[in-house]
């Protein structure tokens, strides 16, 4: 059964929705904890704990949240991405 335009359109439609989605959500947690360090930097100084300052802390999870998103990639390409393009290679 061959390959239609549609088949490969729709896959590729929802591998772009996917990238531009974590792409978004990545850039809204980078830009916004700049926009914090330029605008709000006496807050990131604030101690949460001993020796851990806010700064540090949203730092730090603006890092996790990178792997976190990776992660939510790969898991989705590796789950239903590869297997739409291995049935239409069939």
């Amino acid at each position: 059964m061959p390959i239609t335009d549609a088949q490969l359109t729709a896959v590729g439609r929802k591998r772009t929705q996917m990238a531009v989605g974590l792409t978004a959500a990545m850039l809204v947690g980078y830009f916004g904890f700049i926009a914090l360090i330029a605008f709000a930097k006496d807050r990131l100084g604030t101690p949460v704990v001993p020796g851990l300052s806010l700064g540090i802390l949203l730092g730090a999870l603006v890092i996790v949240a990178a792997w976190l998103l990776t992660w939510r990639y790969v898991h989705w390409a590796n789950r239903t991405h590869d297997a739409a393009v291995a049935e239409l290679r069939r």
